[in-house]
């Protein structure tokens, strides 16, 4: 697998999705978009949080009927005692939407050591909070969920626990099936499937409403389990599907450097045969993560990731040959504060650009993570 590199802008604008910088609650983070059939486009994030970690997360929704230009107040979906974390998003057809979402019990954080704790009032509203997390709470809401709506957005289903979670959730194949390529999250039982915490494949003939295991990714020589997050998967013409993996250091045993792999990068894995058997996971060697994947209607596979390194912000990567090498370090902008940026997604309009919306801070490094959006169009 080739790749090559040399940082190049495209042409972008760029707008705002929700944004409530100043506010306690004003944090949002980990968008996913989606189009449905009439042309409305639909985010789904967690927000109306105090922070990166914190125990508010909930679930919310925005919509936009004139192309990402202008859209509607953040709608609250979820909001379970836990932290409501990432939201995928994706249109079934209609008016029909799946949600995916997973929970996390932030007792087992240090939630004290941000800055959000020190403001005034802010401890009064950590610990009530945090006393809303039992451990029957736990019990009840741990793990990775789905919902669905049959109305864009305004009513939901009750939720559905599902076995794998991934920031972008699950996406639709050509045949209609589901396919779901995430990490095996244990809900408050601790069971997982025989294999462990691996990066796994689930698919449904059933809408989204059950699901069976399929397959895991084969591991590079070297690495752990714990080195991989956050995948997104893309089906290409034929039916094979090209998976991406976010590849992180593991604290406890920092293997990666030593192995001259790179923090906070991407794995490549392919599938042949429907998800059942995956090529074993190899690096594409530069930084930037999670991925997030889409294939144009002209052919070209797109990637759009985070950039959290100097100069900090939203990148993309191109593939003429349907992966088997990318050209990566597109930049849609290079203007973030710091590190507490990414999870970009992207849909294609109608006039053939790509409308990306992703989290960062829009103003200054002082205030809380915003949605944000770029639309931009394909090089050359």
């Amino acid at each position: 697998m080739k790749t090559t590199a040399a940082e190049r802008a495209v042409k972008a604008r760029h707008g705002v999705v929700c944004s409530l910088p100043d506010d306690f609650y004003g944090y949002f983070g980990w968008p996913t978009v989606c189009s449905l059939d009439d042309g409305t486009l639909a985010a789904a994030a967690s927000g109306f949080r105090a922070d990166h970690i914190c125990p508010f997360g909930r679930t919310v929704i925005c919509s936009s009927s004139d192309r990402g230009e202008s859209w509607s107040p953040p709608r609250v979906v979820n909001d379970t005692p836990l932290d409501d974390r990432d939201a995928g998003l994706l249109a079934l057809g209609g008016s029909e939407l799946l949600l995916s979402w997973f929970t996390f019990d932030t007792r087992t954080k240090d939630v004290w050591s941000t800055r959000e704790t020190r403001k005034p009032g802010a401890r009064e509203r950590y610990e009530a909070a945090l006393d809303r997390i039992t451990d029957s709470r736990v019990r009840t809401w741990l793990g990775s969920w789905l919902r669905f709506s049959a109305d864009g957005g305004d009513s939901w289903e009750p939720p559905l626990r599902v076995p794998v979670t991934t920031p972008h959730g699950p996406i639709r194949l050509e045949r209609g099936e589901l396919l779901y390529l995430g990490k095996e999250y244990p809900g408050a039982s601790g069971e997982l499937p025989d294999a462990g915490q691996r990066i796994a494949a689930y698919g449904s003939f059933g809408r989204g409403r059950s699901w069976v295991r399929l397959g895991t990714v084969p591991l590079h020589p070297g690495t752990r389990v714990e080195n991989y997050h956050e995948p997104h998967a893309v089906e290409l013409p034929g039916g094979r599907l090209l998976g991406l993996i976010r590849l992180e250091e593991d604290r406890k045993t920092m293997n990666l450097r030593s192995r001259g792999l790179i923090d906070f990068s991407m794995m490549q894995t392919e599938s042949t045969d429907g998800g059942r058997s995956w090529s074993p996971a190899v690096p594409l060697g530069f930084h930037g993560s999670p991925p997030h994947l889409l294939l144009h209607s002209g052919g070209t596979l797109v990637c759009v990731y985070g950039h959290r390194l100097e100069p900090y912000g939203q990148r993309a990567m191109i593939s003429g040959d349907a992966g088997r090498s990318w050209e990566y370090d597109y930049v849609l902008r290079k203007d973030g504060f710091d590190w507490d940026l990414g999870y970009p997604s992207s849909v294609e309009l109608e006039n053939g650009s790509i409308f990306t919306v992703y989290y960062q801070k829009k103003d200054s490094a002082e205030e809380k993570c915003s949605l944000l959006w770029t639309r931009w169009e394909l090089p050359g």
